[in-house]
């Protein structure tokens, strides 16, 4: 379905965009990888796909870098048909004790890089009249949780991005769509898991309980496969007219 198409992830070597980057491939569409940590093994993992595979180390809280990552998907593969904006990062704490510069770094990198990816991808999407947007909000887009004020923030911040690039584009062939995850079971959320049973001297499978169980009504995680195929969707004919929306997957979390 989307052979000769070239997709762009933002923070894919673990994780959601990962997830999203292999589901993406197992279409035909050709990669760009971002992101820090192991490279190597998620390469392979898109390249037995039987797809072209690249990785750009942009660090996404920088605009020069972000526009060199760019400017390196057009030169290998003429231009990013399929943008995701998925690099996040978390810091937990109280407004009054949040450090500034942690408060910096999340609404650069989950915020502002989604920003300079996308205004620098739509003049190639306009021209070609094809092009999917694909913003990894967060379920922290629609509602707020406590401690979380910078990712909330953003994310809220994201959803709005999402929402004025679909109008601007609506009569164009190009959409742009946030998907807001609840709880997926990645590294980042693996750390608060972790962290969550120590400070309580509980057990692993009690603190993801306890984890779900505070907001998520399904008692499961949502995973990677499920939002690489939310995104999958959003790429089809079928998403032609889904415009500026916030899908939200996420065990009924929003619905309470």
């Amino acid at each position: 379905m989307l052979s000769n198409k070239t997709a762009l992830i933002t923070g894919s070597t673990s994780g959601i965009g990962l997830g999203i980057a292999k589901a993406l491939a197992q279409q035909g569409a050709n990669i760009v990888l971002n992101g820090f940590g192991d490279v190597d093994g998620p390469k392979a993992e898109i390249a037995a796909l039987g797809v072209r595979v690249e990785y750009h180390g942009a660090d996404m809280s920088k605009p020069a870098e972000i526009e060199a990552m760019m400017a390196f998907a057009a030169e290998r593969f003429g231009q990013v048909d399929i943008l995701v904006n998925n690099a996040g990062i978390q810091h937990v704490a109280k407004v009054e004790d949040f450090p500034v510069e942690k408060w910096d770094a999340i609404l650069a990198i989950n915020l502002s890089s989604a920003f300079h990816a996308t205004r620098l991808a739509l003049p190639a999407m306009r021209a070609a009249n094809w092009g999917r947007v694909i913003n990894v909000a967060s379920v922290h887009g629609l509602v707020g949780s406590a401690e979380k004020s910078a990712y909330v923030a953003a994310k809220h911040g994201v959803v709005g991005l999402t929402k004025v690039t679909a109008l601007e584009t609506a009569p164009t062939g190009v959409t742009c769509n946030a998907i807001c995850p609840g709880w997926v079971l990645t590294p980042l959320v693996q750390k608060q898991v972790d962290a969550k049973a120590a400070s309580q001297g509980i057990s692993n499978e009690d603190a993801t309980r306890q984890l779900l169980g505070e907001k998520e009504p399904s008692m499961q995680f949502t995973t990677p496969e499920e939002l690489g195929a939310l995104a999958v969707f959003f790429c089809s004919p079928a998403g032609n007219n889904i415009r500026g929306v916030a899908w939200n997957m996420d065990g009924g979390w929003v619905a309470q």
